[in-house]
């Protein structure tokens, strides 16, 4: 059976009920932005890791370029010498 009237001792009691909820929810939010700038840190992280890794890649690739490019002249260095004598 639904009660037909509310006193004010019932809505009073209904808005605490209604604020206590709240309260839950708001510390729920609380726990999941607190994860969230937990994954923002290690996000930063990870860049900052990337970062370097294409740093030292793109360092990587012009040693390489450099080892060939000076082996090659070598090679024709010695053809040419070979030639002469």
């Amino acid at each position: 059976m639904a009660r037909e009237s509310w006193t004010d001792g019932r809505l009073d009691e209904f808005k605490e009920n209604v604020n206590h909820r709240f309260d839950e929810v708001d510390k729920r939010f609380d726990r999941v932005d607190k994860r969230f700038d937990q994954v923002d840190k290690r996000l930063d992280r990870i860049e900052g890791d990337m970062k370097e890794l294409r740093q030292t890649i793109t360092h990587g690739f012009f040693v390489l370029v450099g080892i060939n490019a000076t082996s090659t002249l070598t090679l024709i260095g010695l053809m040419v010498g070979l030639k002469v004598f």
